[in-house]
């Protein structure tokens, strides 16, 4: 049985890949900054639960010294919006943010590479925005764009273990719920500002990770999921 590693598994997107690769036969580890929460949701699948904290790298060390008999894949899902005009730039948060995007899974690929199985791979996140510049969105365009850098570079870097990313666009994946009664007129627009005149499911994300996890010919590309959103003019 393979073993997959989903680092921010304990919610949204990540738990959504958590839960479809243990349907799918996959000995699922779920890798978060809240243990007791991957604990929760590891309960629920019949996996195991690690503590994993992208911007503190000792967290990192110990998950691969725990997982040293092996992983089979690493997906990463991590990220720390820091929505602001230049001119409001905050240092710390600019850090946290590339932390979780870039530098986090970076420091993933150090600890792991001796623990990932050749036949292996890492799967990042980066997102629509990256394709997308416009006010406020700054920060996340940046982080988002360097992720499909990171993905190329170090499929160079770790060869023959593959990296991948995943672009979502806008997803109803749970992380906007917290938009209350103004979730519905966000994804009314998302789904506007696409080719195939929807907003993107958790699903669909899922199946793009999945597809990867299994492609053994593909390492170092982006896989965008978002309905050609990044072609449409803003």
């Amino acid at each position: 049985m393979e073993r997959v590693l989903v680092i921010g598994g304990a919610r949204a997107l990540g738990a959504a890949v958590a839960r479809r690769a243990s349907t799918d036969g996959y000995d699922v580890v779920v890798g978060a900054r809240d243990l007791s929460a991957a604990g929760v949701l590891a309960r629920e699948i019949g996996g195991t639960a690690v503590r994993v904290d992208l911007q503190d790298e000792a967290t990192i060390a110990a998950a691969a010294q725990r997982l040293r008999d092996g992983v089979d894949h690493v997906v990463t899902t991590g990220s720390a919006p820091h929505d602001v005009r230049a001119t409001e730039l905050d240092r710390d948060r600019l850090l946290t943010a590339f932390t979780a995007k870039v530098l986090g899974p970076l420091l993933v690929a150090k600890h792991f590479a001796p623990v990932l199985r050749p036949t292996g791979s890492m799967v990042l996140f980066s997102g629509v925005v990256g394709w997308r510049p416009g006010p406020g969105s700054l920060v996340k365009g940046i982080t988002n764009g360097a992720v499909e850098y990171a993905a190329r570079h170090l499929a160079a870097d770790l060869a023959p273990v593959r990296v991948n990313a995943v672009s979502p666009g806008v997803v109803d994946s749970g992380a906007w719920d917290r938009l209350g009664d103004a979730k519905a007129g966000l994804l009314s627009r998302s789904a506007a500002g696409t080719f195939v005149g929807r907003h993107g499911e958790a699903d669909d994300v899922v199946d793009a990770v999945m597809w990867l996890l299994r492609a053994g010919f593909v390492s170092g590309e982006t896989i965008h999921v978002e309905g050609g959103a990044r072609h449409r003019s803003a």
